[in-house]
């Protein structure tokens, strides 16, 4: 069974992918600015936003991660394709 791809299907990963770079720029800054409190209350919001975003998607159109990090409905989802890396 194949995933119903729509436009927002692309629109919420490529939201994903905009809130995943921003962490790993503010991990990288961070790792040797790790006093500045305003980058890290932005890596703060940015994970929640990511969080938040990646609940909706999941809810949406299936799990985005393996081994426990997402939670699958009813039957198994993994089993359908596209995966997010996929597209």
């Amino acid at each position: 069974m194949n995933t119903k791809l729509d436009e927002q299907y692309y629109r919420k990963l490529e939201e994903l992918q905009q809130l995943d770079f921003g962490l790993v720029e503010l991990t990288l800054y961070l790792d040797t600015h790790p006093n500045d409190m305003q980058a890290l209350q932005q890596f703060n919001q940015l994970a929640q936003q990511r969080q938040q975003c990646a609940y909706q998607f999941e809810m949406q159109y299936g799990p985005l991660l393996q081994f426990g990090h997402s939670f699958s409905k009813y039957p198994w989802q993994w089993i359908e394709t596209p995966w997010p890396w996929q597209v």
